[in-house]
């Protein structure tokens, strides 16, 4: 998604070029058919390629992503995701990060989320 959210829109050859460290050709076409049923993209013919346009706002797809990553890999839980990160990059996170994620926290609390 991100490949074609910069691009605007892309081939799969296109996306292909755009991951760093992409999977195999078929892996991204299948990737692309999964992402179209599920309405995150669409595609219009243009002689033999398939154009792939995005059907979400960048952040929709985010939220969607970071909705599944949570049910899936931390039972909803957002205290062990935020764990996990905190966990995975403590060497690097910069204090102004850190920072921005005590307010978001503490704004979040005050909201009553």
């Amino acid at each position: 998604m991100d490949a074609v959210f910069k691009l605007g829109s892309a081939t799969a050859a296109e996306i292909v070029a755009n991951i760093p460290e992409p999977p195999t050709r078929d892996a991204v076409r299948r990737l692309i058919r999964i992402l179209e049923e599920k309405g995150y993209l669409y595609h219009k013919v243009d002689g033999p390629r398939h154009v792939y346009y995005p059907t979400v706002e960048p952040e929709v797809a985010r939220v969607s992503a970071m909705d599944h990553v949570l049910k899936t890999h931390f039972k909803g839980s957002v205290s062990q995701a935020i764990a996990a990160l905190i966990e995975t990059s403590a060497d690097s996170i910069p204090d102004g990060e850190l920072e921005q994620i005590i307010n978001l926290i503490k704004e979040a609390k005050k909201e009553g989320r």
